[in-house]
């Protein structure tokens, strides 16, 4: 089945969920309005839809292919790459002073989906590029800007993150690349780099590599790591010093080349620093940050193409008889068919909804004429990201699953293409930090955040919501209102007691309930999101709007409240008592 971009549905949840109507009242986005913003939707949706979407297939069965240190990208991609970039959509959130458009990162992250959704392989590149973006202006020399910024702005030249190492994946205090102070103002950078995205590629005639080596001086660990940039090729036209030495054969996103990296094979290769010598990981976390929003946007981009696939299927295949009916059914129509789907469709909505709502929150961030408002959204921002990046890629691997399900002995073979949506999907639960260091990080680092006040406030948020659910006597709404009470307060009781852990120094405890703790809160921030997009629905029905849509919203929120939010209560209990295992862990490992 063809991907059909969800403009209606992104559009929704940005207005109604991510405050995108009372952000652009205030004046937070400038001239941007939600007519406007819903106009550059649409136009993103006919590009994913018209030119990047008809890809996705020929991408993963050709796949990148490597030969004579020359990386290929399939048919058809260049052109598309070259067409995206014309039509202005690299530049869309960049910085104005070097060609960018200034959009806001939640118009932005609508348009990631799309793209993601039309072709994770090809959509996963420029979200690179960005984030490299976004740490050079906020980092880097006025030179390095001034030479680097337009044209990354504008697509001509692409980026790369250089972390991981043969000996260092997580772990970046084992990394072992060197860097060489030249005496000019620049570096010799030596080493190897392994997993790194559009390391290599047939798109642009430069890449700009971001790389974290060590100096000779440095201190142990990661205080003693520095950032550079490192071209491929230098500003007088020659070629830097870095090669790649070859691609990965992988499980899934064939179309983008994953590239062994080789550093300094002449002597070194040419680098000037990013920031401050010995404060790199600071700069790469800037990139890293907004990466992570990106790859959580992916995991609600497959979700999103698995489930379209899936109804699409459902509808048209013709199998057994439903209750109550005549004849051979379509599948659509037996309980446990709409069950999946539902959950399907549930998941991906309640994933689009957390990465908006952290957009937003890094919008005004960025924006707000106000440093207390800036602050406190700065902090709200940090709390949903681990949050947005898990959950939504644990769905997108989840969603794809149950499309495969739906599908049946079809969904096995790859004739059909539901087969590709699971493999695409399983990176994204590993890469940019994997989803059990995104939850250590959501424990330790975020909850404590304001001596636990920013947890606090989201909760409260949360609280409000179902307030208004409480209050609504639609019968549409169903239990929506008591079963997201009790998932929002079985969240309350496990951060009192995660809280407690961390600031009693019980690493233990904290750390053996941190991935069913981020579960918890994505079910809970999920359905409390989707209960926002239903009473905004129930307003518009309300005032006389007959979109058979708004009805559905309603109906999906129900589905969420009183199928996956009624989960909270277990993962509540696990949270509080199963660090148990954590005693016979290795008594039960051992046989």
């Amino acid at each position: 089945m063809a991907y059909r971009a969800p403009v209606s549905d992104i559009a929704f949840t940005m207005r109604h969920v991510a405050g995108l109507d009372a952000a652009a009242a205030e004046g937070l986005y400038g001239d941007l309005t939600p007519d406007l913003a819903m106009t550059i939707l649409e136009e993103a949706g006919r590009f994913a839809n018209d030119v990047i979407a008809p890809l996705n297939r020929e991408g993963d069965k050709h796949g990148a292919r490597f030969e004579n240190g020359t990386v290929t990208t399939p048919p058809g991609w260049k052109d598309a790459y070259k067409a995206w970039v014309e039509a202005g959509w690299n530049a869309l959130p960049g910085p104005v002073d070097y060609g960018g458009q200034g959009l806001p990162t939640l118009l932005n992250s609508g348009c990631v989906e799309m793209w993601n959704s039309a072709a994770a392989s090809f959509g996963i590149g420029p979200i690179l590029t960005m984030g490299a973006i976004e740490a050079i202006t906020a980092h880097a020399s006025d030179d390095l800007k001034a030479r680097y910024l337009e044209k990354l702005v504008s697509g001509e030249w692409t980026a790369t993150m250089n972390l991981t190492e043969p000996q260092a994946g997580s772990d970046l205090a084992a990394l072992r690349s060197r860097a060489e102070r030249a005496g000019d103002g620049t570096y010799r950078i030596t080493g190897q780099k392994i997993f790194i995205t559009y390391g290599e590629h047939d798109l642009t005639d430069n890449i700009v590599h971001l790389v974290l080596a060590r100096l000779p001086d440095a201190p142990p660990g990661t205080r003693g790591i520095s950032l550079f940039l490192v071209p491929k090729i230098l500003p007088d036209g020659s070629h830097n010093d870095v090669r790649c030495a070859g691609i990965e054969h992988k499980l899934g996103i064939h179309g983008s080349p994953t590239c062994t990296m080789v550093f300094g094979d002449e002597g070194g290769a040419v680098g000037w620093l990013v920031g401050e010598e010995n404060r790199g990981l600071a700069c790469m976390f800037t990139m890293m940050n907004n990466a992570r929003l990106a790859v959580g946007l992916q995991g609600v981009a497959v979700a999103e193409r698995a489930y379209q696939q899936a109804l699409g299927y459902a509808t048209e295949r013709r199998q057994g008889r439903a209750a109550g009916r005549e004849g051979s059914s379509a599948i659509i129509e037996h309980p446990d068919v709409q069950r999946n789907l539902l959950t399907m469709k549930a998941l991906t909505a309640a994933s689009r909804a957390i990465c908006l709502l952290t957009a937003a929150a890094i919008d005004r961030a960025h924006l707000s004429a106000d440093a207390g408002d800036r602050k406190i959204a700065n902090e709200r921002a940090s709390l949903l990201t681990p949050v947005a990046k898990a959950f939504s890629t644990d769905a997108g691997v989840e969603v794809a699953s149950l499309g495969v399900q739906v599908h049946g002995g079809m969904g096995f073979v790859e004739e059909t293409g539901a087969a590709q949506h699971l493999r695409d999907a399983r990176i994204l639960p590993i890469y940019e930090g994997t989803n059990g260091i995104q939850a250590i990080d959501l424990v330790t680092r975020k909850l404590p955040l304001a001596g636990g006040g920013t947890v606090r406030a989201q909760i409260a948020l949360m609280r409000a919501t179902v307030a208004a659910l409480l209050k609504e006597g639609t019968p549409a709404f169903g239990a929506t209102a008591p079963r997201l009470r009790d998932a929002v307060e079985s969240l309350d009781r496990a951060t009192s007691y995660l809280l407690k852990a961390v600031s009693a120094n019980a690493p233990g405890d904290a750390l053996a309930g941190a991935t069913p703790y981020l579960r918890l809160f994505g079910i809970a921030q999920g359905g409390v999101a989707l209960a926002d997009a239903a009473l905004a629905a129930n307003r518009l029905i309300g005032a006389g709007d007959t979109d058979p849509a708004l009805a559905a919203r309603i109906a999906l929120s129900r589905f969420f409240a009183e199928n996956i939010a009624v989960g909270a209560k277990g993962l509540e209990d696990t949270v509080l008592g199963g660090a148990g295992f954590l005693q016979d862990a290795s008594l039960a490992l051992a046989s």
